[in-house]
């Protein structure tokens, strides 16, 4: 006879088919799940104590949980399961290690594929200039664990004292200005370029949005492959770059041509771009500042909004500080021992992040707010305290505790 609060488990269905990482279940349905397990060839050819959907919950339970050991993760999400005759046995570290194994990473970066969209509608406060959905570019780096496989593929920071104490991987991430949804990551070791890695996220691009991205995106070729994707930009560039005037706008700004490297002297196929130019004088900060933009018409945007808009391109360093500091914790290290574990343990981050993010959107929504005005810290700990409890439920039960607006 089952326990008070515990549910019989229908015939042929494992304990571990129960196991949900609470709130997150929502965004990771058990069948999306398997369609990507399946999808990647990582369907388990015999029963296991940690079937592959399993192992997938524990590497998101693991970044929900980060700095927290293996089978005290596992003991989370185990917690409570049981139909009177057995209970959930906590796997040791080792099989889960081997059970990161199996899986790889190829599942993990499906799961983003098909989930991390952006966020935003159109009631959705602070994601919008006029007509453009604004979205950023930028890189960060993690510290990995120290082992001669992370050091082999990914490489050490070097300065004038030596190499640094830790391997790094090198992230570059695609998120909503309005939302902190990253959509497009590219993932890379320490000596990959951020403007290398970020032609892998233009393909997330499209009409409609306007991208934005600091002085060290620039790059003639890279301008002109984002423009491709049909978004429109909104780029600093380094106060020493070339632009001669072509014709001064109403508003201040004015045209001006770029060229490929080898047209700059014959001047050959130009891009007309327009350039702002402008002074934080309140602070007393005497930087000129240089945007470069697609839009060339001021009555669609105005240099003096331009100038101001830039200021939104810190949502995405913003949206970094949200994984590195609080989701993972400052200072601390990725566990993986080995580039694949790594890169599985990053899209894992990531998934979670985007998972947080997206009910936090749809409580923003319901409440009449700007995304901005949540605390992503409190979500966290919410959606931490959710998972214990989550795990004794049947799945109906799942359903509808995940359900923003059940019935």
């Amino acid at each position: 006879m089952a326990r008070v609060g515990q549910v019989k488990l229908p015939a042929g269905e494992r304990l571990s088919d129960r196991i949900a990482i609470g709130v997150l279940t929502q965004a990771f349905p058990p069948g999306l799940v398997d369609e990507v397990i399946a999808e990647t060839g990582r369907v388990e050819k015999r029963s296991r104590l940690l079937p592959a959907r399993v192992v997938v919950y524990f590497v998101l339970a693991m970044c929900l949980f980060f700095g927290q050991g293996y089978e005290e993760v596992a003991r989370l999400l185990g917690e409570g399961l049981g139909d009177g005759r057995r209970s959930w046995r906590v796997p040791t570290t080792a099989a889960i290690g081997r059970a990161r194994r199996r899986l790889g990473p190829e599942p993990l970066r499906l799961l983003f594929a098909r989930v991390c969209r952006p966020l935003a509608v159109s009631g959705t406060a602070g994601a919008w200039y006029r007509r453009w959905q604004l979205v950023a570019v930028d890189g960060t780096t993690l510290d990995l664990a120290d082992t001669e496989a992370n050091d082999e593929f990914f490489g050490r920071p070097g300065s004038g004292r030596g190499v640094g104490a830790f391997p790094q991987a090198r992230l570059v991430g695609l998120a909503e200005c309005g939302t902190h949804a990253v959509f497009g990551a590219a993932l890379g070791p320490l000596s990959a370029s951020e403007q290398t890695l970020s032609r892998q996220l233009f393909a997330h691009l499209r009409a409609g949005m306007l991208l934005l991205a600091d002085r060290g995106f620039y790059g003639f070729e890279l301008w002109q492959q984002a423009r491709a994707s049909g978004a429109d930009l909104l780029w600093r560039v380094r106060k020493n770059a070339a632009l001669p005037i072509v014709r001064v706008l109403g508003d201040g700004s004015y045209l001006s041509e770029v060229f490929a490297e080898q047209d700059r002297r014959t001047r050959r196929d130009p891009v007309t771009v327009r350039v702002v130019e402008y002074t934080l004088a309140r602070t007393g900060d005497t930087t000129v500042y240089r945007l470069l933009t697609t839009l060339l018409d001021p009555k669609e945007a105005p240099a003096v909004e331009l100038a101001a808009l830039y200021a939104q391109r810190w949502e995405i360093e913003t949206t970094l500080d949200e994984i590195k500091t609080h989701q993972r914790g400052p200072r601390l290290v990725l566990r993986s021992k080995y580039p694949w574990g790594v890169e599985q343990e990053i899209y894992g981050l990531l998934l979670v992040h985007h998972a947080i993010r997206q009910l936090m959107h749809q409580a923003a929504l319901r409440e009449g707010l700007d995304p901005d005005r949540l605390s992503f810290t409190r979500s966290l700990r919410v959606v931490r305290r959710q998972v214990p409890t989550q795990a004794a439920l049947s799945p109906r039960q799942t359903r509808q505790r995940t359900d923003p607006h059940p019935g």
